[in-house]
């Protein structure tokens, strides 16, 4: 072989590994982009003090695409997002735990954080109930849909139980109208984990809860007509099992064209799918709320189960994928 030619072949074949190997930087660049996060704030109204509007801070990562120069900067357009309620004890693992997931799967999120504008940091001091809290889903419902990048109608709510209690709320059109405006925007899907089912409808709550469910937060009966998804566990401290959300469910689907759908996970207790060190906590509304009649604040376990976690994860990915 002539040393023309194979200096030639030589090159060529040179040209061709870099062209792949381009081409492969590339490809990984689109599907395993790291999502473009920004922290953001914004206003919400404070029901307890109307005239000084809370400034809700969150974080915000958007899905991206690869670039012509193999870095994963631009964001990707027009796309669905989802609102990530914190539980009780604040911001922790699964708030990043799913908008890993969501993200990959090309949906955008905003885990807000509805203590630090209030001074709360953790139970103890929360608020005396979920309703405090409805405006803030709202808020960040519209901050959403003024994003360039983000689907004004493709926009959905996760939850996690006081955040749950928050989401399956904004699917009530009573309080989607007072804090969403009568023709104002609506969820358009609604996830909740073990959001204490028991509660909503109740009758018997002694003060200082207010004597009628609708104000106390707490009524679910007419629902905006977006699908919902409840995730709960068997063992759950405060519903004391699935029996309550299968129960809230067979109650309003009737009525509501069937949108509310179930799903359980055996042998997992409240906040399964917070893969972190199991801790015990104390709460009066655990155990279908039988401080108000004991005086006696009962014990919650919360520990994870990874299996139901990542199930439960699937799920939801599923969920937001078929209906934003």
């Amino acid at each position: 072989m002539e040393f023309g030619t194979l200096r030639y072949l030589l090159i060529s074949a040179l040209l061709g590994l870099v062209t792949t190997v381009a081409g492969a930087a590339q490809t990984d660049c689109k599907d395993d982009a790291t999502p473009l996060i920004s922290f953001v704030q914004f206003q919400s109204p404070n029901l307890l003090a109307p005239q000084s509007p809370l400034t809700i801070k969150g974080k915000l990562s958007l899905p991206a695409n690869g670039n012509s120069n193999q870095r994963c900067l631009s964001a990707k357009k027009d796309v669905p997002a989802v609102v990530v309620l914190h539980g009780s004890s604040g911001i922790d693992s699964r708030g990043d735990f799913y908008a890993a997931a969501l993200n990959a799967a090309g949906i955008a999120t905003l885990e807000i954080d509805m203590w630090e504008a209030r001074g709360v940091v953790g139970a103890t001091n929360r608020p005396a109930l979920p309703l405090f809290n409805y405006p803030d889903a709202f808020s960040a419902l519209t901050f959403l849909r003024a994003q360039p990048n983000i689907s004004h109608d493709r926009i959905g709510v996760l939850g996690f139980s006081w955040g749950g209690v928050v989401s399956l709320a904004s699917a009530e059109e009573l309080y989607a109208g007072m804090f969403g405006g009568s023709n104002g925007p609506r969820f358009k899907a609604y996830v909740a984990h073990y959001p204490t089912c028991y509660v909503f409808n109740k009758t018997d709550f002694p003060p200082p809860v207010p004597p009628t469910p609708a104000q106390a937060g707490i009524q679910w009966l007419h629902l905006t007509g977006a699908p919902v998804l409840i995730q709960i566990g068997t063992e759950d401290d405060y519903d004391n099992g699935a029996g309550p959300c299968r129960n809230l469910a067979d109650t309003v689907n009737p009525s509501n064209n069937n949108v509310v759908e179930v799903a359980v996970y055996e042998d997992s207790y409240h906040g399964w799918d917070r893969i972190m060190i199991p801790i015990t906590v104390f709460d009066p509304f655990a155990d279908q709320g039988s401080f108000f009649k004991t005086k006696i604040i009962p014990p919650v376990d919360v520990r994870a189960n990874v299996d139901a976690a990542y199930a439960a994860r699937e799920r939801v990915v599923n969920f937001f994928r078929r209906n934003l």
